[in-house]
Formats: structure tokens, sequence, C-alpha cells
């Protein structure tokens, strides 16, 4: 009788330069380890030692590092691997309790591959070009933001040591006509302190353009990629994109709970005895998930509709203002990711081959 293959799980320590894989077997134990360099042949040798060392049933864990593990899961996933990822917190829970003491590359691989073979649910890594194209936009978006933002508090500085009478209305300088408004009264200033204000001025303004830009762009995209979603009360395209690129392919989710975990917003039971059924806040999962999320929420509070309905039975069974948040939010993640699946299935239906003939 032909023995069963056991599932042999590579964690990978992910650096800039370099990444270290270390093997383990079913019990943890570890089979070996090796350091690659972070490049696509270098991926493809690993994949080649792994399989000629371990054999072919081979599940790849990666510490979700965003920028720095993405080249790898693409390579992985394009040579046929299947592929999990493992957030750094759980990997620093594993690498706390272990045997082993001190830091380094193949301790911190063994701990990632251990972490996944410890939690069997962690979401998979897929392909998905939408996802990250509006995960990369939305992403530079919010960078340009930050940058403006930065600007145009370094010149409302010189504005006031000009004069406290040309300062806009607070929250405005996005706007084209407080910025018009602005620049005329800039212009016929003399002194360093007026042209450096006006030199950030323009690149005020130049940054909403970009911004702008970028906006109508994203728009359109999850307009096509996420209809259903974006119908929802409460979000607005920016949300619809975030969520989208976020997470990154809701059919590596097996259920709407995994996505409501992998989000943060599951909440961590803290009853006992007369407290039963009580929960708090969980700090894990990813966070700009739980922060659009949240403001489809906050959103829905204010809207007459089953959102507020909802919140506001909470709130009449006793419960506090978070609590009450925080399973409004746990809702909505269902109802999130139900729309994600629709609009997965809807889109796929319309690029299959069959239909777009006939259409």
């Amino acid at each position: 009788m032909k023995e069963a293959t056991t599932m042999v799980v590579v964690g990978a320590d992910v650096h800039k330069r370099t990444h270290t894989f270390v093997a383990v077997d079913e019990v943890g134990k570890e089979l070996g380890h090796k350091t690659f360099p972070a490049t696509t042949p270098g991926h493809q040798d690993a994949v080649r030692w792994a399989r000629a060392r371990f054999g072919e049933e081979l599940l790849w864990a990666i510490e979700d590092c965003r920028h720095l593990s993405a080249r790898l899961e693409r390579d992985l996933l394009t040579a046929g691997q299947s592929v999990v990822r493992v957030p750094p917190k759980m990997m620093a829970e594993q690498r706390r309790v272990a045997r082993t003491r001190g830091k380094s590359d193949p301790i911190d691989a063994l701990a990632v591959a251990r972490a996944a073979q410890r939690e069997p649910d962690l979401p998979v890594a897929t392909h998905d070009e939408t996802s990250r194209e509006l995960k990369l936009l939305v992403d530079r978006r919010d960078d340009l933001v930050k940058h403006r933002t930065s600007t145009i508090c370094r010149l409302l500085w010189h504005v006031h040591e000009i004069d406290p009478e040309f300062a806009p209305p607070k929250a405005s300088l996005d706007r084209a006509v407080r910025q018009q408004q602005l620049a005329d009264a800039l212009a016929r200033l003399p002194g360093i302190v007026a042209e450096l204000a006006r030199d950030e001025l323009a690149d005020v303004i130049e940054l909403t353009r970009r911004i702008n830009a970028l906006e109508r762009r994203i728009t359109g995209l999850v307009e096509h990629a996420a209809p259903t979603l974006l119908a929802m009360p409460g979000v607005g395209a920016l949300t619809a994109a975030k969520i989208v690129g976020e997470t990154a392919g809701v059919a590596r989710f097996k259920s709407e709970a995994a996505f409501a975990r992998h989000a943060g917003i599951a909440p961590i039971p803290v009853w006992s005895g007369n407290t039963a059924g009580r929960v708090r806040l969980t700090r894990s999962g990813n966070r700009q998930l739980n922060a659009a999320v949240h403001r489809i929420a906050v959103t829905q509070i204010r809207l007459d509709g089953l959102g507020k309905t909802y919140y506001e039975k909470k709130k009449a069974e006793g419960m506090s203002t978070p609590e009450a948040l925080r399973c409004l939010k746990r809702r909505l993640a269902r109802v999130v990711f139900n729309h994600l699946v629709t609009d997965q299935i809807t889109h796929k239906a319309a690029s299959a081959p069959g239909l777009a003939a006939a259409a």
C-alpha cells in the first residue's frame, strides 16, 4: 500500500535582499533551511530546492509584510505553489513561546512555519490583478493626501505670519475656489515669506490635481469591479476601493467569519459567570479593512436604514455605545463579504469566453 504523503510547511522570513526559508514536518520539526536572493530567479531556486528536498506537497507560509513579500507571493503562485499569509502578530507570539531563544532569520522563518501549522484557517494568497491595482492606486492617493496635508500646514503658518486675516476657512484648501482666493491675496505681497507661501500653494494645487485624477481613475475601476458593494449604504468609491484592495480576492476566505477575523472585526469573548455574552475589541487583523468597515458603520448610524435600526436595537438591549458599534461592524462585515462574493461571481460570468462571444 502506498504511503500517504505529508504536507511540508515552508516558512519564509522576508527581507529586501534575501529571503530565508525553513521547512517543517507535520509536527513542526525542522527539516532544513536555506537563504536565497530576493529576486525572481532566487524564488525559482527556492521552489526547486524545496521540491527536491521535501517533495511536491508543499505549503508556503509567508509573513505578511506587504511590499517585501508581494513579489515572493507572485512568483510562488506563478510556480503553482500554495501560499498562506501569516500576520506578523501571530508570528511574534509563536517566537515568544518557542524553546529556541534569540533572533535570526532561520528562527523567524521557523516561527512563521509553526504559526501557519497552528492556524489552519489562514487566508491564502491569490493572484488578483484588479484588487492589486486598486490597492496600489489607493495607497498612492493616501500618500499624496498626507503630503498635501503637511504642505498645507506649513503654508498656513506662513499665511498666519503674513496676516491672519488671509487664512482660508478650516479644511477648505482642497477646493479650487479657496486656492484661487489665497493665490490672489498672496500675489501682490513682497518678501521671502510670501514667496515661500506662493511656492507651497502651487504645490498644494498640483497635489490636488493629482489626487483628483487618481480618485477619478479609482472610481472608474471600482464601479466595474464592485458595483454591488458600491451600492451599499455608506460605501463611497474610495471606501469600496480600499475594501477590494485590502481583501485581495474574497475567494481566499473560506467563510464570512474568516473574513471578519482577518479584518479584526470578530469580537473576542471576555465573559465569565454573570457577564455571559460580553465581548471586547480586538487589535489584530488588517487595520485598513477595519477602518473601512468602521466608516460604513458610522455613516449608517447617521442614516435611516437597517444599520441604524440594528445599532439602536443593541443599545436598547443594554449594550454600551462601543459594544453596539462593534456588533454593527460585525454584521456589516458579513454583508460586505456577501457583496464581494456577488461581485466576483458577476465579474467572472461577464469575463467567461462563452458569454463574451455571445455578447
